[in-house]
Formats: C-alpha cells, structure tokens, sequence
C-alpha cells in the first residue's frame, strides 16, 4: 500500500571539499529526502550557487546514518565520522569513472537532515512508502 506524500526534506549547508593536501574549498551544497523514494537521500552540489550546473548524487539513507557512527559503504560512496580542527564532522568520499571528491559536512547538519527524514518515514518503516504500482510500470518501461 503506497502513502502518499508531499512533504520533503531539503537542507541547504556548505561543504568542504577536502584536497589530497587537506586544503578545503567550499562548496555550495544541499541534502534531500523524498518520501516518495524513501531509501534513498541524494546530496546536490550548487558549484557556482545556483540550480543550473548542479550535480546530484543518491545514496543509501542508512549509509548516511551509520555513517555518523562508523565507517561505511564501499565503491561508489563512503561515509564516515570525522574530526577536523573545525570540529565534528562527517566525511563524504565519492568516486566515479571521472574521479574522486572528498567532501567534510558538519555532522549537526547531518544529524538534523536525518531527524527531520526520520519524522517523514520512520527508520525501518521504509517498505510501507514504496508504491509498488509506480515501481513496477517504471520497471518494466525501462526508466528504474
């Protein structure tokens, strides 16, 4: 049974894009979370502060969590607890046929984003939020 919602999560914050020699630049960035997709967070990089060049990357919602906590996931996305002179942290380290970024996020900000999804969909409670129907139309048309 699918429940509808409108209701999304979406925070704005600035990240830290960590070089091989540990200097940080910037970087305009945001977390989101749709009910809709409800295992799923995607983080969305603004490089030059606006929607137009942004760059999106979906994830495991429980990676990100058990990432405040351990060191998580493998290949593609790596999430782990991390502190830096400028305080808690989590590291984001993401890798693609055209690269690697390592990216530092303020782990209240992580902490809050995941609270607010969680009142959205329950941990665990992510099952009862998939429309199977949608799922499966996009499934057999090829767009999942």
């Amino acid at each position: 049974m699918s429940m509808a919602r409108s209701a999304t999560v979406d925070i704005g914050t600035t990240m830290r894009l960590v070089a091989p020699d540990f200097a940080t630049v910037s970087v305009r960035a945001s977390l989101r979370y749709d009910p809709d997709d409800p295992y799923a967070v995607c983080v969305m990089f603004h490089p030059d502060g606006t929607d137009a060049d942004q760059v999106a990357w979906s994830f495991s919602r429980e990676l990100l969590a058990k990432g405040l906590e351990e060191p998580t996931g493998i290949g593609d996305v790596r999430v782990w607890p991390w502190t830096t002179p400028r305080g808690e942290s989590v590291a984001l380290a993401l890798s693609s046929p055209d690269g690697n970024a390592l990216f530092e996020i303020n782990r209240g900000v992580v902490q809050r984003f995941l609270r607010r999804a969680y009142s959205l969909v329950p941990r665990g409670r992510e099952s009862g939020y998939v429309d199977m129907d949608t799922t499966l139309t996009k499934l057999l048309a090829g767009g999942v």
